[in-house]
Formats: C-alpha cells, sequence, structure tokens
C-alpha cells in the first residue's frame, strides 16, 4: 500500500509531480500564456477567497484506503472515512482565527484573509497531495502576466499533523521557500535549517519535551526508567534524543528501548510486555500515538501488569480514546506532557455559528462541513449510491441545532491543538502585516527594496516569519528562534480515575524555557500516585550509595546499576553516589562514618592520662624522699654515721639523686623543641654527676683501707676534698660536652610520627643523632662500670669501711636497670619508649637512692644507740 511505500520513493516521485506543476506556470512556445493545472486530486476540504489565502491541512479523516495501482490507468482517489471532530475543530478554529483578523482594524486592515483546508485523512500520500495542490492552486485555470509572476495561490501553510508527513512535505516545499508553520509535527529533526529552512512550528520540538520529561525524572529521582517509542519519525527521533540527552545530564539509564509495532503483532506486543513485567524499572516513557498505545494496553490489561508509573508524550497525554474505565486501573497516575492550554474567546459562538453548504456538496463526504453535520446529527445530503441501502437517516436541512446534541466540537474547555492553530494563523499574520508596512526605500532586501503582495516571493514571507514577536490573548510571548521554533512551554498532566468510572486529567504544573534554561514547576500535593503507598514510586536499578562510599559499575551493566564500596581507611565521600573517594589532609583521618575527615588523634606520654599520672607522682615521691633524706643527713651531719661515709659525697649525691628524679618530668607531656633538647642531656649529666659521686666515693674508701696499712698514707693526699670535687667536676663535664657537641650537630626535635597507627599521630622526640645517644648512654655506663669494679674489689673491706657492700649492690642495681632498658626502649612504639625511659629513671634512682641511704637512715631514725663512733669502732674491731 501507498502509506507504507519508502519515504525516499515517496519524495522523489512528488518533487518530480510538483516540478511539474510549478513548470506548467512557465509560459513556453508550445503553449499558450495560461498556466493550467496538470489535474487535480478531488481533496475533501473547505474554503474561502481572499486578498491573500492561507493553506491548511487538518486530520479529519482517521483512516484511507487505497486502490491497487495498475500503471495501465489513472489512479483512482483514496477513500476516507471515520471522522475525527477534533480534527475539525482544529481546521475550524484556523478558520475562526482568519474571520477575527479580517474583523480587526489594527491587523491587516486593507487585505482580506482567505483559506483553502484539505483533510489529510491520516496518510502521507493523501497530505501531500492536498500540498501539492495547496502550493500549485486551486482553480483549473489561473492568469499570470508574462513572466508568471503574481500572489502565490497560498502566502502560507498551517500544517502538517505529524512529523513524517510535515518532514516530506517541508522537505520539497522547502526548495521554493513556501513557508508552513505546524502546529503538531514534534520531531527535533525538524530543527535543522539546512534541510527545513522555511519550516516554523508553534509546538516546542520533541528535543524540549525530552529535556522536559528528564527534568521530571530527576525531580523525583527516577534513574531506571523503561522507553517505548513508535516505529516512525516521532518515536524514532525521540528515542535517539532521549538517549542522547539522558548521557548527557547523568540523569539515569534506560532499562530497555522497544519499538512498538505498527499493528497488532501479537507476539511482539507480548514479548514487549513481558520485558516490562521482568524489569525492575518501575517507570515507563512512552512517545507513541494513541493507536500504538491502544494496541500496547490490550496486551497490558491480558497480561495485567499493574504497578508502572507510566510516563505520556503529549501526543497521548490528553487523547480520550485511552481514557476509558477498563483502562484506568492501569493507566491512573500517569504523569504526561502535554501541549500548552490556551483560551480563544468567541471561537465556540463561531462554532456555534457553522452551516453545511447544501449546494456544494455534490458528492458523499466531499466538503468536511457537510461531513462532520451527517457525523453530527446522522444525517445526509445527497441519496446514496444505487444499490447501497440504509436504513434510519434522513436528508439534512442544513438548519439543525447544534447546541441540542451533545459534541465535542463546542467543548473549549481544553484548547491545546486548536490553540496553536490559533497561533500559527497569527504568526502568518503578523508577518504579512510587517511585510506589507516595509517603507520603500527602508526595506531589508537589496537596494533597501520592500516586498509587495502582488510581486511576492515566497522567501520574503519567510524572512519577515523568523522575525514575528507578538503576545497572544492569552498572554503567551509567541517568536520563533532560528530553527524556527517557538519559545518552549508545556503543561505537567496528571490522570485518575473518577469514582464513576470516568477520567480527569488534571494540569500539575509547567516546564518552559527561560534565560535560566528548562524550568520546571511541580505541585505534587495536586499529583494522584496510583500506588498503595500515595506517594512517588522507587525506580532505580541500584540504590544511591550514601556519603561514605563509593560506586562500583557492575561489568556489562548500565551505568546506573552498581555496587556501593565504602571508602578505605583515611579516604572519604562526602556527597551521594560519589565516584571515587578522595584521601585526607596529612593531619587528618576519616571518621568511622567515612563522610569526613576528622584530625587525627595525637598520642604521647600525657600527665592526664594514668601511666602520665603515675610516673608523675612517682617522680615527685622519689623526689620528696631524696629531699627527706637529704634533711636528715643535714640535721644529723655531726654524727658518726654520716661523718664516717663522706657527708659532702653524700650531700653532692643526694642532689644529684633529686636531680635525676626530676629529669623525668621532662619526658611527660608533648614533645618541644626545648624539652626534646633539655630531656636527655639534663638525663646524662645528672646521672653522671650522680654516678661519678659513687665513684669518687668507692675510690676514697679504697684510698682510706689501703692508708690504714703502714706504708700506705701517701695515697690519702690525691684524694682530699678539693680532689673529690674536682674528680666529679671533671667527670660531669666530659658528659656536658658530649651533650653540647651532640645538640649542635644533629639535635634532637619533635617529630610526628605515623608509622605505628595511620588514624594517630604520636608526637616524639627523635633523638638526631644516634651516635651521640649511644655516646651519652655509653659513658655513663662506662662509669657505673668502673664504680662497680672498684666497689666489688673493695666488698670485703672491714665493717667500719663496708660502704663498698652498698655501692656493690647499687651499681648492680642500676647495670640491671639500664642493661633491660636498651631493648625495652627500642622495641616500645611512641609514647611507650618514653614511659620505658622514665622508668628505666626512677627505678635507677630509687635503687640507687634505697640501696646507699637506705641502712644509713635506718640506723640514725630508729637504731640511734649504733650512730656512735665507739659502735662503728666495736664492728671493726669484732670482725
Amino acid at each position: 500500500m501507498w502509506a507504507f511505500l519508502d519515504i525516499n520513493l515517496l519524495l522523489l516521485m512528488y518533487s518530480v509531480l510538483l516540478y511539474s506543476y510549478f513548470s506548467s506556470a512557465v509560459p513556453s512556445p508550445l503553449h499558450s500564456t495560461s498556466c493550467r493545472l496538470q489535474g487535480q486530486f478531488n481533496l475533501n476540504g473547505i474554503h474561502k477567497a481572499g486578498d491573500a489565502v492561507l493553506g491548511g491541512l487538518f486530520h479529519i479523516n482517521f483512516f484511507s484506503s487505497f486502490h491497487d495501482l495498475s500503471f495501465t490507468s489513472e489512479p483512482q482517489q483514496p477513500t476516507c472515512n471515520s471522522f475525527d471532530i477534533l480534527g475539525f475543530r482544529q481546521a475550524q478554529t484556523m478558520a475562526f482565527a482568519i474571520d477575527e483578523i479580517n474583523r480587526n482594524s489594527n491587523l491587516l486592515p486593507n487585505v482580506t484573509l482567505g483559506y483553502s483546508l484539505y483533510d489529510n485523512c491520516g496518510a502521507l500520500f493523501v497530505g501531500f497531495s492536498g500540498a501539492l495542490s495547496l502550493a500549485s492552486g486551486l482553480e483549473e485555470q489561473f492568469i499570470l502576466d508574462k513572466t508568471c509572476v503574481g500572489t502565490p495561490p497560498v502566502l502560507g501553510i498551517l500544517g502538517d499533523s505529524t512529523s513524517t508527513r510535515s518532514i516530506a512535505i517541508s522537505t520539497v516545499l522547502g526548495l521554493y521557500r513556501l513557508p508552513m508553520v505546524s502546529y503538531f509535527a514534534t520531531c527535533s529533526c525538524l530543527s535543522d535549517r539546512k534541510k527545513f529552512p522555511s519550516f516554523f512550528r508553534t509546538i516546542p520540538s520533541d528535543a524540549f519535551q525530552v529535556r522536559a520529561m528528564i527534568q521530571i525524572l530527576r525531580r523525583f529521582g527516577w534513574t531506571w526508567a523503561g522507553l517505548l517509542v513508535s516505529n516512525d519519525d516521532y518515536g524514532l527521533h525521540a528515542a535517539r534524543s532521549f538517549q542522547s540527552d539522558l548521557a548527557q545530564s547523568g540523569g539515569g539509564c534506560l532499562a530497555y528501548l522497544e519499538v512498538l509495532p505498527w499493528g497488532k503483532d501479537p507476539a511482539e506486543l507480548r514479548r514487549i510486555v513481558d520485558l516490562m513485567k521482568k524489569s525492575t524499572a518501575r517507570v515507563v516513557i512512552v512517545f507513541a500515538q494513541p493507536r500504538h498505545m491502544i494496541n500496547l494496553m490490550e496486551e497490558v490489561v491480558r497480561q495485567n501488569v499493574t504497578g508502572l508509573q507510566w510516563m505520556a508524550s503529549e501526543s497521548w497525554t490528553t487523547g480520550t480514546v485511552l481514557q476509558t474505565p477498563h483502562l484506568m486501573p492501569y493507566l491512573s497516575g500517569t504523569l504526561g506532557i502535554a501541549i500548552r492550554r490556551g483560551e480563544i474567546p468567541g471561537l465556540r459562538d463561531f462554532l456555534i455559528r457553522i452551516r453545511p453548504d447544501i449546494q456544494h456538496n455534490n458528492r458523499y463526504g466531499n466538503n468536511m462541513v457537510n461531513q462532520f453535520w451527517e457525523y453530527t446529527f446522522q444525517c445526509r445530503f445527497a441519496p446514496p449510491p444505487a444499490g447501497w441501502v440504509e436504513a434510519g437517516r434522513e436528508l439534512c436541512t442544513g438548519q439543525e441545532d447544534l447546541e441540542s446534541v451533545e459534541t465535542e466540537l463546542l467543548d473549549i474547555s481544553n484548547l491545546r491543538p486548536e490553540y496553536n492553530v490559533y497561533k500559527a494563523v497569527y504568526a502568518l499574520a503578523y508577518a504579512l502585516d510587517d511585510m506589507l508596512h516595509c517603507v520603500p526605500g527602508r526595506g531589508p532586501f537589496s537596494g533597501h527594496s520592500c516586498a509587495s503582495l502582488q510581486r511576492l516571493e515566497l522567501w520574503q514571507l519567510v524572512y519577515y516569519l523568523e522575525k514575528v514577536n507578538f503576545t497572544t490573548p492569552f498572554g503567551d510571548q509567541l517568536s520563533f528562534d532560528e530553527n524556527g521554533d517557538a519559545l518552549p512551554i508545556y503543561d505537567i498532566m496528571n490522570w485518575f480515575g473518577l469514582p464513576d468510572g470516568g477520567t480527569k486529567v488534571e494540569n500539575v504544573g509547567e516546564v518552559k524555557e527561560s534565560d535560566k534554561g528548562e524550568e520546571l514547576t511541580l505541585d505534587e500535593d495536586k499529583i494522584f500516585w496510583n500506588f498503595d503507598s500515595k506517594q512517588p514510586p522507587r525506580s532505580v536499578c541500584s540504590e544511591s550509595c550514601p556519603p561514605g562510599t563509593r560506586i562500583a559499575r557492575k561489568k556489562g551493566q548500565p551505568e546506573c546499576c552498581f555496587d556501593c564500596i565504602p571508602c578505605s581507611e583515611g579516604n572519604i565521600s562526602n556527597e551521594t553516589d560519589s565516584m571515587d573517594c578522595t584521601g585526607c589532609p596529612e593531619d587528618f583521618w576519616s571518621s568511622p562514618q567515612r563522610d569526613h575527615c576528622v584530625p587525627k588523634k595525637t598520642e604521647f606520654l600525657s600527665y592526664q592520662e594514668p601511666l602520665g599520672i603515675c610516673l608523675t607522682a612517682i617522680t615527685f615521691l622519689g623526689t620528696f624522699i631524696s629531699a627527706v633524706v637529704l634533711g636528715i643527713f643535714i640535721y644529723h651531719r655531726s654524727t658518726p654515721i654520716v661523718r664516717a661515709n663522706n657527708s659532702e659525697l653524700s650531700f653532692q649525691l643526694l642532689i644529684s639523686l633529686k636531680l635525676c628524679f626530676l629529669c623525668s618530668l621532662l619526658f611527660i607531656g608533648r614533645p618541644r623543641m626545648w624539652t626534646c633538647q633539655m630531656r636527655h642531656a639534663a638525663f646524662g649529666i645528672s646521672f653522671v654527676l650522680c654516678v661519678s659521686c659513687i665513684l669518687v666515693k668507692t675510690m676514697v674508701v679504697l684510698a682510706v683501707f689501703k692508708a690504714s696499712k703502714p706504708g700506705g698514707g701517701a695515697s690519702l693526699k690525691w684524694f682530699g676534698a678539693v680532689q673529690q670535687r674536682g674528680t666529679v667536676v671533671v667527670l660531669t663535664s666530659i658528659q656536658a660536652a658530649i651533650c653540647t657537641a651532640w645538640l649542635v650537630s644533629a639535635s634532637p626535635a619533635p617529630h610526628k610520627n605515623t608509622q605505628y597507627h595511620n588514624d594517630k599521630i604520636v608526637y616524639e622526640c627523635v633523638v638526631g643523632s644516634t651516635v651521640g645517644f649511644a655516646v651519652l648512654l655509653g659513658y655513663i655506663g662506662l662509669l657505673a662500670i668502673l664504680s662497680f669494679l672498684l666497689a666489688f674489689m673493695a666488698r670485703n673491706l672491714p665493717d667500719n669501711f663496708n660502704e663498698a657492700k652498698f655501692i656493690t649492690f647499687s651499681m648492680l642495681i642500676f647495670c640491671a636497670v639500664w642493661v633491660a632498658f636498651v631493648p625495652a626502649y627500642i622495641s616500645s612504639p611512641g609514647k611507650y619508649a618514653d614511659a620505658v625511659e622514665v622508668f628505666a629513671i626512677l627505678a635507677s634512682s630509687f635503687g640507687l637512692l634505697v640501696a646507699l641511704f637506705g641502712p644509713k637512715c635506718y640506723i640514725i631514725l630508729l637504731r640511734p644507740e649504733r650512730n656512735t663512733k665507739k659502735a662503728i669502732m666495736g664492728r671493726g674491731i669484732e670482725s
């Protein structure tokens, strides 16, 4: 059938046919100067004469039947039937707008507009035939001057009502720059100015409709949807545009994309509905004509597929053919994009005054007004053909009362395509008015010339049509962009069933183009959701990944299908659906939820923690005991036991022990530069001072013992008070020199250590120079070992000089503590290394204090009878 021929073949055939039409108007020596039509299509239409005529193509009948082509005789005309009263109302809206313009003294005051309106029967062949008839002229003969110029048969054409027919017609008529303004063709492909240079439209293109759909998807968080499209230019271009815009916006993914069959293909429809049932997508978007939806919904009802949120394109959002009680359980709650509704004052009064032309109706159904009358009143104007029996239909009088019957024609509460028709007529009228107001010498054309109605070239009207800018009585502004598209605006509609089985389609918002981009306005409280929860459904392939996680794509699946992987330690994501986790700065760490960075915990031996409190308390206890012992020795300095144990060295030793206890405080608290530098220096010098006193004391004990033997008195002159003090000072000065060299060459410094714990900052003092630290400890160890050896040699001296035993024992404790300290210090991390060092200091200090001064304090305080010179000498004699 011709309706299904390849579009390219049709365009080629019609281009040749159109060429023959227009070439017939060119003078030739073989013909007269009269331009004659090659033939007529004898189409269904209505006409009104005028100084300038506008053409129109409307869908008045639903179906067309074509006769077989024999190519041996002239093809018969197609037969159109199934009257569409809505298409008829659109055609009458054009007639009303022209009538209103003719009565307007401010618009085209000296020009009467006429019209020629044709029925396209919903078929490409018929619509194209109508366009050719409008472009080439309607009369059997029309006279032009010798150059075949003059007022064209029509100045512009309104139509067509579908994208496919508009593409075919505009492709050819665009070659002659014949303006064509569509009120219903939405294919975004028609915005290509190179292919369609004279095409305009008052309905937004699919490109904007697609963006509007995506806005709604994003508004409700629907990232997982199915897309169904019709198998025509409208559906296929919408599918491409939808996929492209969805990918660019990142607003979601398509669970499936299916092309609906032309007719009732049960197997294909069953496959598509099965896919819809199995899919996890709860939202279904449909770019299709109502007839395609009817076939689909029959299968949906058969399989009882519920729980879907339908989204309708403008082609079926307001289609009453789908608003039936048996479909409402499935389609109720549908959200749809609808053509902008407008109000046209006076249209109803105009429609009531419509009367048939009985005289013109020589053939049944030839005049669309008469056809409407027959459809409405179930009557006829002419006798039926011979042999055709039809009972119950009387002849029409033409005086029947329209208001006495129920007809959709008079329902002007929801004018949508009609409003676009109305705007399209006014766009052409304003363009023509602007052209006729051109001042000669100031025109936009070559030589500043103007166009005239008598010598009009159609491309000149296209120029003015591109610059049209006016406001309708309804308050909407109309102008065309560089692609011939009007300022886009759509209404958002919502379906819900009424208790009586009816359907209500309510306006719940709008989406329009503005300086800020697409603006979506929705009154969500008015939206009916066909779900038990009465809330918008969830339609996602994978739930959003919360902060603290990142998206991990599933191999081989759309990008909306993913897993949520928690961020690793030290990394965060603070946004929903984050693609990557970001690392925290150096001094920060991830929170337990991995959604923000928090300062790392700082760790050092603090005065506030239990370990630090205990060590501090022990430090002050040792210092206090040393002070008490020093006080006791000072108070009892004249007693024999104090004097016999070299009181001056004992005083120096007690003071150095107090310093040893107090130096441990430098190891507690947040490390700072001065504490790091002072702690080891104070520790090293204090202990060298302490051990030096013990060493000198041991040497004095040995010298006194040697002096008690014959010939040994000369050795005492080397161990007088001055020599003792000098020895201690010299030995201590060596340690001070070591510390100074260490601090100058590689000073200890505070350091933030993150090697032990990633989520903690361990504040510690790095020694700077390991050699310096080793020399400091080695020097203390050398003195301690020397003291131990000397004391060990003198351990068997007489009891009155038995100080050597206490020194031996104290040095044994001291060395044992510090030998154990080295491996413990090396293996202890962070603050525990400081704690080990403090413990070693305190343990060795207490060992010296108790071993050296414990027995003496015991005698002084508890056995004063033994603190006499006689008692001390007596012990020596007895031994």
